[in-house]
């Protein structure tokens, strides 16, 4: 997203789902939902402020069909322990994003990439395709370090101290410097969002090939594991963290003008 370009307005109570409404806010609303979503390959995360409509139409699908299937789901899901994350404080969103998304990405990037490594030796002369994914996989893993290092050392200790509420904090942002940051991370995560689909693409969806050995099967296993827990990474942060942390500062600035 563009510095000075508006973020999108949806409401952060539940609300029954509609063609028009953007994906993120679908998903947002009941994060079960995702799964259907991700069974479609609609992407609700890097690109959740499509309408439903648009997104179906992007891939092919019967809009109605999919409604259908979103409907079934949240009958299936009326009671549940998720947390509600749009309607959880900024820290503690930041918090669990940390505790729970990095953490899993530190732990899981490394003994991913030696198995890729040991895959590649093995199984690289007839399977050229490998060497690709293995290149994609790495600069991923560069990208994704250096993007965790901007939330944990810039925008997550600026959340924690904005809604401390301390005026000489929100004296010391302006709206451009946050907006250019923002846009900066969501930059981060289309280039990340692009990543995973190649690699999506150059595994056909991580299928194993007929003559792979456990170890080629469980790496494959490992990156649409690890797909999965970034979908639900970026969605959190484009679709709740980061438009509410703008939302929190626009307060702020009306709140300042009227001291």
């Amino acid at each position: 997203m563009q510095a000075g370009v508006s973020r999108p307005e949806w409401n952060t109570t539940m609300s029954a789902i509609e063609p028009d409404m953007p994906v993120g806010q679908i998903v947002s609303d009941r994060f079960q939902r995702a799964a259907v979503l991700e069974h479609y390959g609609i992407d609700y995360c890097c690109h959740g402020t499509r309408s439903l409509v648009v997104a179906c139409a992007e891939k092919g699908l019967d809009t109605g069909d999919v409604l259908e299937e979103l409907r079934r789901s949240d009958a299936r899901s009326i009671s549940s322990n998720e947390i509600d994350w749009a309607h959880a404080p900024l820290p503690e969103l930041a918090d669990h994003i940390v505790a729970v998304h990095h953490a899993y990405l530190r732990k899981t990037l490394p003994s991913l990439g030696c198995l890729l490594d040991k895959v590649v030796l093995a199984h690289g002369v007839r399977h050229p395709t490998l060497a690709q994914l293995r290149r994609v996989y790495f600069g991923l893993v560069n990208d994704l370090a250096l993007h965790m290092l901007k939330e944990e050392h810039v925008l997550f200790p600026l959340i924690r101290r904005l809604t401390a509420g301390r005026k000489q904090d929100r004296s010391m942002v302006t709206d451009e410097d946050l907006t250019n940051l923002l846009s900066s991370l969501e930059d981060d995560h289309a280039e990340v969002g692009d990543a995973l689909a190649r690699m999506c693409e150059l595994t056909d969806g991580y299928q194993a090939p007929a003559n792979a050995c456990a170890t080629y099967r469980a790496a494959l296993d490992g990156l649409a594991e690890l797909e999965s827990d970034i979908h639900e990474h970026v969605h959190k942060e484009n679709n709740i963290l980061f438009p509410q942390t703008s939302d929190m500062l626009r307060r702020m600035a009306l709140v300042a003008t009227h001291d």
